[in-house]
């Protein structure tokens, strides 16, 4: 079964790689030396530092075939032109107002690079979902544990 793709603008698949190349050249060396090191302290059956570093071993392969999925089902999201856009498509930013009247910009990304504290919202949250293909003026209703949400589209741009 071939993977879902993995939506990455060139900055975000860039910090993967880069994430990438330190767990496995970095990180990786030092938790088998972190690893060695309990081995040769003695009895390993009841040594807290090798639970301790075969969990973050086990923490740090998991992340490392993570990145390496994402980056192998990567699809980059093409630079777009700046200016105004006619409708919401990933890679652009949003800028949107709710009902209370408080204005809100996101860039829309694919999950891999969904950052809540940095404004980046994944196309597959609830919010995202809705936005996308719609143009400015739109109104869209977004369903939150809190009840519906309705916000205007204000500007689209790069």
């Amino acid at each position: 079964m071939a993977a879902k793709p993995q939506f990455l603008t060139p900055e975000g698949k860039a910090q993967l790689q880069a994430e990438l190349e330190s767990l496995i050249n970095v990180k990786r060396p030092a938790l088998a030396e972190q690893l060695r090191e309990a081995i040769e302290a003695g009895d390993i059956s009841e040594s807290a530092a090798y639970e301790d570093a075969k969990h973050q071993q086990g923490m740090l392969e998991g992340r490392i075939l993570d990145l390496q999925q994402i980056l192998r089902s990567a699809q980059i999201i093409a630079d777009t032109p700046d200016g105004p856009h006619s409708s919401v498509a990933l890679g652009l930013r949003v800028t949107i107002v709710g009902q209370d009247g408080v204005e809100e910009q996101y860039r829309l990304v694919g999950s891999a690079e969904a950052r809540a504290s940095e404004r980046r919202i994944s196309n597959e949250s609830p919010l995202g979902k809705a936005l996308i293909g719609k143009k400015v003026g739109d109104k869209v209703t977004v369903n939150a544990p809190a009840g519906s949400l309705q916000f205007t589209i204000k500007d689209i741009g790069h």
